[in-house]
């Protein structure tokens, strides 16, 4: 009885014996399996979690302010683009004045401190006729800044360069001095509450159009003046006609859409801005909606 039940003890001891193995050899099969999928769980969810969301709105681009500052001529005209420093001007040879003339004016040069100067030169880059000192004597004309000069005060440089007669156009003193002046204060003011403004301005000439001095320079009969605060939102923009004459009204007398300026320069003004953006800006001609 003894031997029997010496044999029964064995067999089941070996049984245990070989479910324990069995166990062990699963566990030892199932812990590379395991490692292996949390390996890849893990390189899974840093894939998914890096990969580029997909936007349900689009943000359109916004033009940099050297983008914005040529304008498009819709008709051909005779002009040298010239980059200066301070503003780019297309100067016109035949008529000896600016075709237009664009500059970004930010809030940190407003707080420029160099000195004005006084001393009109020619433009060394220009080709071709340009006028001089003597054609403006006795005209009846200043010489009229498109960039102005208390726009320059960031530098010695472009001080210098709002002297050129590229810069300069004819006209009458109670304009350059008075409504003309007046709005280049204001711009001032709206690029310290706006921190940049881009600006494009020039004269509007009705053929054959009057002339001074010996190099016939043309005396325009009206200025433009369009403005484009890009960095705010709403993006702003606004249109100023003067008659070269006496200007003596506020501000917003003088104030018109930029389209309408469009029509009379055959000029496209700040194309590079989304045409939804273009076509609302152009066509406001709200002086009230700028900072006071």
């Amino acid at each position: 009885m003894k031997r029997g039940k010496s044999r029964r003890l064995f067999k089941k001891k070996k049984s245990h014996s070989n479910q324990r193995l069995g166990c062990i050899i699963a566990i030892i099969v199932l812990i590379p399996i395991c490692y292996g999928l949390y390996l890849y769980y893990q390189q899974y969810s840093v894939q998914h979690s890096s990969k580029p969301q997909i936007e349900t709105s689009v943000s359109l681009p916004t033009p940099s302010g050297k983008d914005l500052e040529i304008p498009v001529s819709l008709i051909p005209r005779q002009e040298q683009i010239i980059r200066h420093k301070g503003y780019t001007v297309s100067y016109n040879k035949d008529l000896k004045i600016p075709n237009w003339v664009s500059y970004e004016l930010t809030r940190q040069e407003t707080k420029g401190k160099e000195k004005r100067g006084d001393n009109f030169i020619a433009d060394p880059l220009v080709k071709g006729a340009i006028a001089t000192n003597a054609d403006y004597a006795r005209s009846g004309y200043d010489k009229g800044h498109m960039a102005p000069a208390a726009d320059m005060k960031w530098s010695p440089d472009v001080m210098k360069e709002s002297f050129y007669f590229s810069n300069m156009c004819p006209q009458h003193p109670q304009l350059n001095r008075r409504g003309w002046k007046n709005l280049e204060e204001k711009i001032r003011d709206w690029a310290v509450a706006d921190s940049a403004i881009i600006i494009i301005c020039g004269p509007i000439i009705d053929k054959p159009s009057k002339t001074i001095g010996k190099n016939k320079v043309a005396v325009p009969e009206r200025f433009f003046k369009v403005i484009l605060s890009p960095f705010v939102k709403p993006v702003r923009g606004i249109g100023f006609l003067f008659n070269n004459r006496q200007a003596v009204e506020p501000l917003s007398t003088y104030a018109v859409s930029i389209d309408s300026i469009e029509q009379l320069t055959h000029m496209d003004f700040f194309s590079p801005l989304p045409d939804e953006i273009e076509n609302a800006v152009e066509a406001n001609a709200d002086y009230y909606q700028w900072p006071r």
